[in-house]
């Protein structure tokens, strides 16, 4: 069995308390996205009502980015806080349709009484990326012409930018 996955079957009580660590490879993540830079701490809360558990708690790791403007890998460090309820789960016709309230975005499913904290791992992760990464505020990017990194320094280039389909009429008024 994998140290990824709870065994809920084994729950006597209604209330546990969980905290696990794990290493910097155990987690898989979209490598376009983001990189495992540290380990991952999982500290959590479970809450059992029958066959529903209720999972409150933070997920705490690092992970490394590349910002969108001079490509440079940055680290960031993640602290999400996470309150799941997870419910069996329970087969449906593929050609039903279902109305996803407001609710069930808090909801999620379990199989065979284990609960699969990777993905609430890679879930709270990914949630924590921005949506345009960016090493500093104030970073300048890249060159457009040379693609010199402006942050380390400053290169020759001119920046004034014309428009090539204006060119004509540049001309046409050098001729008059």
């Amino acid at each position: 069995m994998s140290d990824l996955l709870l065994d809920i079957g084994q729950m006597r009580e209604a209330d546990a308390r969980i905290e696990r660590t794990y290493a910097t490879d155990a987690l898989r993540v979209d490598a376009d996205l983001c990189r495992m830079a540290g380990p991952l701490h999982l500290d959590f809360a479970v809450h059992k009502d029958k066959d529903q558990f209720r999972l409150a708690g933070r997920v705490r790791t690092t992970i490394e980015l590349s910002c969108c403007r001079c490509l440079t890998e940055y680290p960031m460090a993640v602290d999400e806080a996470f309150d799941v309820l997870f419910l069996p789960h329970t087969e449906t016709r593929p050609d039903a349709e279902v109305e996803i309230e407001d609710d069930d975005l808090s909801s999620a499913y379990y199989r065979d009484q284990l609960i699969d904290l990777g993905q609430l791992m890679q879930e709270q992760i990914y949630l924590a990326v921005p949506m345009k990464p960016l090493c500093s505020e104030c970073c300048l990017g890249l060159c457009p012409q040379c693609g010199l990194n402006l942050n380390t320094g400053s290169c020759g280039c001119t920046t004034a930018w014309e428009d090539p389909r204006l060119a004509v009429l540049r001309n046409l008024k050098k001729d008059e």
